[in-house]
């Protein structure tokens, strides 16, 4: 395919850009991919600057997977908000190899799926428990502060060995840094709040380590060339993305279920169907609303276009796990569909979530056990009324009234 260039003349393209339907990706999208588009330049509605947009499933692999594609805020070009801080030590996420390699195999036999099984019975009684104080409250109920925030906050405080009792601390911690509407000031401020907290609590562990993440981390991060403050920069990191994310994919993953009468009797009839439901809610509703954010190293050809060094891109996962040409009837929820787990929800390369075995765990467990233990569930107001999460990073639903 020859290589195209953008020019003065392409029509000016604004992101993000506005959904229509809640439970969909702007159709926007779409029309791209249709219009033979996939690879745009568009303009940061935040900050004015041109970035590439990337909606094609293939070409988001395609810059995932390449490390001339860098995810280190510092890199020139990287599409960061205007005055936003760089990560701190630890966060791995938004760095390259060779520090990202570092952090993440420290991590990496942490959340693999031997460790993970060791904590489905944690898990398991804990959905239980939660389903049950909500049935024993009787409804109405709200499912995301009487279950999808509870979960994976009891789950990664068990698993970091923070004390469940500051969970109000980091439920408000996540969701002021989740707001884009939270200003750059006061977002630093409840970072390093945070970082703080951590900070006693990797003293702690230090003094008195116990059979905890954290306390090996503690124990193994000078073996590893890991500094004491990367070890709290990963907990801190542990804890926004292992908490906020889980918790808003429950939200309007289930919310997405109970749209398609049927469907959820099907899962508490047969939990061998689950598994391969995970999948296709996670194609379907993609949380990572942003996208995945990317700065140009060094040129590189991608579907066709001719990124430069310096250019910034947004990769929009929502919009590749969307794509046609992958996912035939893309915009349909079918937990038969035999691609569902070819997603990007996790992201792809050296990148891929490294708690995505954690998050599916949760997730299994929540929809084998919610539709058994309240048959009857159902939305108590209409779609329209549902509060979704237009103004968040991390997208879902602030509330989910549900009655049975």
């Amino acid at each position: 395919m020859a290589t195209v260039q953008p020019t003065s003349t392409q029509p000016a393209t604004t992101y993000p850009m506005t959904r229509g339907c809640p439970l969909d990706p702007p159709a926007e999208y779409r029309d791209l991919q249709a219009q033979g588009e996939p690879i745009r330049r568009v303009r940061l509605d935040f900050d004015g600057s041109d970035v590439w947009l990337v909606t094609r499933y293939d070409d988001a692999k395609a810059v995932l997977s390449d490390p001339r594609f860098s995810s280190d805020f510092q890199t020139p070009g990287f599409p960061a908000r205007l005055t936003s801080q760089p990560p701190g030590p630890g966060t791995f996420i938004r760095m390259d190899p060779p520090d990202h390699s570092r952090l993440r195999k420290l991590m990496v036999s942490e959340l693999g799926r031997k460790q993970v099984a060791a904590l489905r019975p944690v898990i398991e009684r804990t959905v239980d428990d939660l389903l049950k104080a909500m049935v024993d409250a009787g409804p109405p109920a709200d499912l995301i502060e009487d279950y999808a925030l509870p979960l994976p906050s009891i789950v990664i405080t068990e698993m970091l060995g923070v004390p469940y009792d500051d969970r109000e601390f980091f439920h408000h911690t996540t969701k002021v840094m989740g707001d884009q509407n939270t200003s750059p000031q006061e977002r630093l401020e409840v970072r390093n709040n945070l970082k703080s907290y951590l900070d006693r609590l990797v003293a702690d562990k230090e003094a008195a380590p116990r059979e905890d993440l954290l306390s090996r981390l503690t124990q193994r991060r000078e073996q590893a060339g890991v500094s004491r403050d990367e070890v709290v920069g990963i907990a801190t990191l542990l804890m926004v993305a292992g908490y906020e994310t889980v918790a808003n994919q429950i939200g309007v993953g289930t919310l997405a279920l109970l749209q398609h009468p049927g469907l959820p009797q099907r899962l508490a009839a047969d939990p061998a169907l689950v598994p391969q439901a995970v999948e296709e809610v996670v194609r379907h509703q993609t949380v990572i609303d942003y996208g995945a954010r990317r700065a140009v190293t060094d040129d590189v050809e991608i579907g066709g276009r001719l990124m430069r060094k310096g250019d910034g891109v947004v990769v929009v996962l929502a919009a590749a796990n969307r794509d046609e040409a992958v996912f035939a009837g893309s915009g349909d929820l079918s937990i038969e569909r035999e691609a569902a787990a070819e997603h990007l929800s996790f992201g792809w390369g050296m990148h891929q979530c490294v708690g995505q075995t954690l998050a599916r765990a949760q997730l299994t467990a929540t929809w084998e056990r919610m539709f058994r233990a309240i048959p009857t569930l159902r939305l108590a107001v209409p779609l329209e009324e549902v509060p979704f999460r237009f103004d968040m990073f991390v997208y879902g639903v602030h509330a989910l009234p549900i009655e049975w």
